[in-house]
């Protein structure tokens, strides 16, 4: 049988795989396009002055050039050495111009398309998400609440007036909605009716109060977390229907008081890898482990550790206890007495703040 000869290769144009990864890209053919018309007007301005010409005149002889506007020359063109810099203008002037020209539309082209494909499809995956959470706010606490719930994978909106974090937002990854968290429509476009969860962590009582009231009649089901600054928002926050509320200062209060009263409980608990992950499953649980000291007016003072679990009806468990001159005692008998100036570890359940204030004493967040 006949062999046969293989066909011969199609003529192609073959640009190196670095040149085909620098073209595709439109911002760098912008920077590319106006360093080479700024390198040619620099190089052309020059060879204008090396023959005399002034500066002024010197610029404007190479805007015109590279403009292509066709005023009258400034001076005449009449040696060798001016010609040879005129034609070298006209000839890579003008191709620059044209390139840098065609760039920037590439570029201004693809940046909205870019915007508008990206709006479609984030308004199409919030539009398909259901039983997620809704994070009013991406300040300092509502940019850490995202770390956190995208790290335990679970499905979130970030609802940002400002551009400057709603772009940082979306870099990041989230879905995210530019708009005001205070107006319903917003609250409906983000998928209220369908969300479990809606925190407002806003730094404004009054709009996270507000959103608050919103939020619960879209949604009575919905449970509410909301943030607050003033100790006398927490009361309205719960009757705007927040289901708890959380005082970032009163937390960051209790945390220090913590690091300084039981330092070597606190860095048993946070400095080992091992027992931040356990934390984390924990609060997968809604559990959570910390120490509370035990206050001079606390009705447990010299009751056993048995007596205390039994009143919290399950609230809480004690797991440690840390004693004034510095002993620990990890998992203590339950006929163990509690005193004075005692710490207490506990593993206690969320929403059950106050049940750990009654009975040890001291300010507690609602959390």
């Amino acid at each position: 049988m006949r062999k046969r000869l293989p066909s011969p290769p199609r003529a192609r144009w073959l640009l190196p795989t670095w040149s085909l990864r620098l073209l595709a890209s439109p911002l760098r053919n912008l920077l590319m396009g106006g360093a080479f018309v700024l390198t040619v007007c620099l190089l052309a301005t020059c060879g204008y002055l090396a023959a005399g010409w002034h500066l002024g005149d010197a610029l404007y002889m190479v805007v015109l050039t590279i403009y292509t506007v066709g005023y009258d020359e400034v001076r005449v063109i009449n040696t060798p050495f001016l010609r040879a810099n005129t034609m070298m203008l006209i000839v890579l002037g003008c191709t620059g111009m044209i390139f840098l020209t065609g760039a920037l539309v590439q570029f201004i082209t693809i940046t909205q398309f870019q915007q508008l494909f990206g709006t479609r499809r984030m308004k199409h995956d919030i539009e398909t998400l259901s039983g997620h959470v809704i994070v009013c706010g991406f300040g300092r606490i509502g940019s850490m609440l995202a770390q956190e719930l995208a790290a335990g994978q679970s499905p979130f909106v970030i609802l940002e007036r400002s551009e400057r974090r709603f772009a940082e937002a979306r870099d990041a990854g989230y879905l995210a909605i530019q708009a005001d968290a205070t107006e319903e429509t917003t609250l409906q476009h983000a998928g209220v009716a369908r969300a479990r969860v809606l925190a407002t962590v806003l730094p404004d009582d009054a709009a996270n109060v507000f959103i608050t009231l919103s939020a619960r009649s879209l949604n009575p089901d919905i449970e509410i977390i909301a943030r607050g600054e003033v100790a006398s928002t927490e009361r309205k926050l719960i009757q705007a229907g927040a289901s708890r509320v959380v005082m970032p200062t009163h937390i960051g209060a209790e945390r220090i008081a913590q690091m300084i009263l039981f330092p070597e409980r606190d860095r048993l608990l946070e400095d080992s890898e091992r027992m931040r992950g356990f934390q984390r499953h924990l609060m997968a649980l809604g559990l959570k482990v910390f120490t509370h000291p035990v206050a001079p007016d606390s009705p447990c003072i010299g009751r056993s550790i048995g007596a205390i679990e039994a009143e919290a009806a399950g609230s809480f468990f004690i797991v440690g206890l840390e004693r004034p001159g510095g002993q620990s005692l990890s998992r203590p008998p339950v006929e163990t007495i509690v005193g004075e100036r005692d710490g207490v570890v506990l593993l206690a359940r969320d929403g059950h703040a106050q049940t750990v204030a009654r009975l040890f004493g001291g300010a507690f967040s609602t959390i």
